[in-house]
C-alpha cells in the first residue's frame, strides 16, 4: 500500500494520537516504528482538540467514544485536498467529515 501511495505522489498521514490507539501487547513494535517513518503524524494541539469537538457537536456525537474518531477527521479535514481516508468507520467518519473527504471502507 505504501508503493502504491508513493507511486501515486500521495501522502499518508495519520494524527498522533492514532499511535496510542493502534498500539497494544500484539503490536509489532519495530514494524510500528518503521511504518511511523513512512508516514507524516500530525499533532494533536489545542487547536485542534478544540476544533475536534466542534465536529463533534455539529454531528451531534459526544464522549470517548467518538473522540479518536473526531481527531482523525480534524486532521483529514485541515490536509490539502483532495483528501482520501482509509477508515472501517464509514458512518461516524461521514458524520464528522460530511462531503469533504472521500471515504474508503477498510
Amino acid at each position: 500500500m505504501f508503493q502504491v501511495f508513493h507511486a501515486m505522489g500521495a501522502d499518508l498521514v495519520i494524527g498522533a494520537d492514532t499511535i496510542v490507539e493502534v498500539s497494544h501487547a500484539r503490536v509489532d513494535m519495530p514494524r510500528l516504528r518503521w511504518v511511523l517513518s513512512r508516514v507524516k503524524v500530525e499533532p494533536v494541539t489545542e487547536d485542534a482538540a478544540k476544533a475536534s469537538a466542534e465536529l463533534l457537536e455539529a454531528a451531534g456525537l459526544h464522549g470517548h467514544k467518538y473522540a479518536i474518531d473526531a481527531t482523525v477527521a480534524e486532521v483529514a479535514l485541515r490536509q490539502p485536498g483532495p483528501v482520501a481516508m482509509l477508515t472501517s468507520d464509514i458512518d461516524d467518519m461521514a458524520r464528522l467529515c460530511g462531503d469533504r473527504v472521500r471515504l474508503i471502507g477498510i
